[in-house]
C-alpha cells in the first residue's frame, strides 16, 4: 500500500484513517505506509493530529482520579508530547495498532498496547499499579506489568546467553530451559540448573537477561523524559506548580531509571542487600552466581514463591495481618530504624519484585536495579518527621522538614511555606484521625510541588512508601498499622544491645518529643473545638433561593 507524499496535506486524521480501514492492506503494509507519512514534510503536524486521535480514546477524567484533577492537564501534555515525537519506527507500529482496535476497546487496554517495549513508561506504570485512588478497571490493567509482560521471543534471550557467557556454559555444565521463565520491564528471566563445583551439587538457577531492543529504546526514552521535563517546565505556572520542579524531578526520575540497565551495579547490590538482611528471619534476598554473570546478564539463585498479593488473597485474617507485618519490616523498618550508619533500601517494592511462600512463610525480594541510600541524619529527621506528625505538632514536623531541606533551611520564603503547608495539613485533618506514615509523605509531596527541594534518597523513599500502602491495601489485612510494626522493630533492636536504645534518635530529640507529647491532649482538643466551630458556623449560614 502507498500513500503519495504530496496528498499529506489534504488529509484530515479521519480521512487517513478510513483508507487504511477500508483497504485490503495488510499490516506490515499499513505500517510502511505510516512510516511514508511520519517521514514526510508534514509529519510533525500528522504526528500532532495522530496523537489528539488517540488520545480521545484515553480520557484523563478517566485515567486520572478526582484526588489528583489538579494533574490531568499536565498528564494530558506529557502523554501528548511523548506520543508525537516517539521515533517513526517505534510509533508507527502502534498507531496502526491502535487504528485496528475494535472501537470500543477499553481505555486501559489502549494504553497498556501503547505503552509496550516503552520500558520508562511501563516502569512508571508498575509504580502507579498499587496506587489504591486509581480506578479499578485501570489499577487490574497495569497490574499486569507486575510480571504479565510478553514482548520478547525466548530463542532470541537463548541466542543472548549463549554469546554472552560462550565456555562458561559448558564449564559449569549449564542447562537452558527452553521457554522464559518471566519478563518484567527491561529483562526477561530464564531458569537454569548448573553444576556448583564449591558444594559438588547442582543447582537451580535463573538468569535475568537485558532485552535485545532496550538499549536503544531505553536511550530513546531518556531523551524524550528529558526533552518532556524542559516542555512542561516551560508551564511549570499553568499546571501550578514553581518553574523548577517539574525539570528537577523528572532529572531525578531518569538517573534512578538509568540504573534499570545497569546489571553489574545491580549484581554488586544483591551482594550487599544480602549482608544487609542474612539476620532477619524469614526473608530472603537472591544470592548472585558471579561465575555466569556479565555486563547483560545476571545470574542468581531461582527462588520460589508467589506474588505476594496473590499468594496471601485468600489468607485468614491473621496470616494477612502477620504478612504484612513482615513486608513493612523488610522494606521500611529493617534500613529505616537501623541504629548506626547509611542504609541502603529497595526502591521499587512493587508487587511483582515481592513473592511470598506460604508453607515456609518466607518473603523473598527480587530485583535491586533501584536503590536508593539514606543517611543517618536523614533517618532521624524522618523518624522526628514521623513522631511530631502522630502527635499533631506542626512546630516539630515543620523543624524535621527543613532538616530534611537544605534549601528550605536556608531560604526564608521556602521555611514560612513549609510551616504554613504543615499547620494547613494537619489543621484538615480530622480530629479523630490519627496520622500516620503515609499522612508525612503526602504531606512531604505537597511540599515538593510547591517547590521546596527534597533529596532524591527522599522522594525514592516517598515513592517506595506509598508503594507499599498500596500492596497493604490490596493484601487486606484489617486493623494493621504499619506504624506499629516499626516501633515493634524498635523495641525489638534496642532490646538485643543496649547500646542503640533511643537510636537513630538522639537524646535532645527525646526530650523534644517528651515535651511535644505533654501537650497533646490540649492540641487534640483545640483542634476538636475549632472543627465543631467551623460546621456550626457552616450551618448558620444563610442558604441562598
Amino acid at each position: 500500500m502507498a500513500v503519495a507524499e504530496n496528498t499529506i496535506t489534504t488529509f484530515s486524521p479521519g480521512a487517513f484513517l478510513f483508507s487504511l480501514l477500508s483497504n485490503n492492506a495488510t499490516h506490515e503494509e499499513k505500517v510502511k505506509a505510516v512510516e511514508s507519512v511520519l517521514e514526510s514534510h508534514s509529519g510533525q503536524a500528522f504526528r500532532s493530529q495522530m496523537a489528539d486521535w488517540v488520545l480521545q480514546f484515553l480520557p484523563v477524567d478517566q485515567l486520572v482520579p478526582d484526588k489528583y484533577a489538579h494533574w490531568r492537564p499536565l498528564v494530558r501534555d506529557a502523554m501528548s508530547f511523548m506520543l508525537s515525537r516517539l521515533s517513526t519506527p517505534r510509533l508507527a507500529p502502534k498507531l496502526v495498532e491502535q487504528i485496528e482496535l475494535p472501537a470500543d476497546t477499553r481505555a486501559e487496554v489502549r494504553l497498556l498496547k501503547l505503552i509496550a517495549k516503552v520500558p520508562g513508561l511501563q516502569k512508571l506504570g508498575q509504580v502507579l499499579a498499587r496506587n489504591k485512588h486509581l480506578p479499578e478497571p485501570l489499577r487490574e490493567a497495569l497490574s499486569k506489568l507486575e510480571n504479565g509482560i510478553a514482548d520478547v521471543d525466548a530463542e532470541h534471550v537463548r541466542e543472548i546467553i549463549l554469546d554472552q557467557l560462550g565456555a562458561r556454559l559448558e564449564a559449569h555444565s549449564v542447562k537452558i530451559a527452553p521457554t522464559l521463565f518471566c519478563e518484567a520491564s527491561v529483562s526477561a528471566v530464564v531458569r537454569f540448573t548448573w553444576w556448583n563445583k564449591d558444594i559438588h551439587r547442582r543447582e537451580r538457577g535463573v538468569f535475568k537477561v537485558l532485552k535485545p531492543y532496550i538499549p536503544a529504546c531505553f536511550a530513546e526514552d531518556m531523551e524524550l523524559l528529558a526533552r518532556l521535563a524542559k516542555h512542561l517546565g516551560g508551564k511549570a505556572r499553568t499546571y501550578g506548580f514553581a518553574p523548577h520542579v517539574l525539570p528537577e524531578t523528572f532529572q531525578d526520575v531518569r538517573r534512578l531509571l538509568q540504573h534499570e540497565v545497569e546489571f553489574t551495579r545491580e549484581q554488586q547490590t544483591l551482594v550487599r542487600a544480602g549482608k544487609m538482611y542474612e539476620g532477619v528471619k524469614g526473608l530472603r534476598v537472591p544470592r548472585v552466581i558471579p561465575a555466569l554473570c556479565t555486563s547483560m546478564i545476571t545470574a542468581m539463585t531461582e527462588e520460589f514463591g508467589r506474588k505476594i498479593t496473590d499468594a496471601v488473597g485468600r489468607a485468614s485474617s491473621w496470616e494477612r495481618a502477620q504478612v504484612s507485618a513482615q513486608l513493612v519490616d523488610a522494606i521500611i523498618a529493617v534500613p529505616l530504624l537501623a541504629p548506626t550508619g547509611e542504609v541502603m533500601f529497595h526502591a521499587d517494592p512493587h508487587a511483582g519484585n515481592l513473592l511470598y511462600d506460604r508453607r515456609s512463610g518466607i518473603l523473598t525480594i527480587l530485583d535491586w536495579a533501584l536503590t536508593e541510600h539514606l543517611t543517618r541524619d536523614d533517618r532521624r529527621n524522618l523518624g522526628m518527621l514521623f513522631l511530631m506528625m502522630f502527635l499533631r505538632d506542626p512546630v516539630g514536623a515543620a523543624d524535621a522538614i527543613l532538616a530534611l531541606s537544605p534549601r528550605g533551611r536556608r531560604e526564608k520564603s521556602k521555611a514560612r511555606h513549609i510551616r504554613d503547608s504543615v499547620a494547613d495539613y494537619l489543621n484538615n485533618l480530622p480530629a479523630k484521625r490519627i496520622p500516620a506514615a503515609v499522612d508525612a509523605m503526602d504531606l512531604l509531596e505537597n511540599i515538593a510541588w510547591k517547590g521546596v527541594r527534597l533529596p532524591p534518597s527522599l522522594v525514592m523513599f516517598r515513592k517506595a512508601l506509598f508503594t507499599l500502602d498500596g500492596i497493604l491495601h490490596d493484601i487486606g489485612a484489617p486493623e494493621f498499622s504499619m506504624e506499629s510494626v516499626m516501633v515493634r522493630h524498635l523495641l525489638e533492636t534496642w532490646q538485643e544491645s543496649w547500646k542503640t536504645i533511643g537510636s537513630p534518635l538522639t537524646a535532645g530529640d527525646w526530650i523534644r518529643v517528651q515535651c511535644s507529647a505533654l501537650l497533646f491532649p490540649g492540641r487534640l482538643c483545640l483542634h476538636g473545638v475549632q472543627n465543631a466551630l467551623e460546621r456550626n458556623a457552616v450551618k448558620a449560614e444563610p442558604r441562598s433561593a
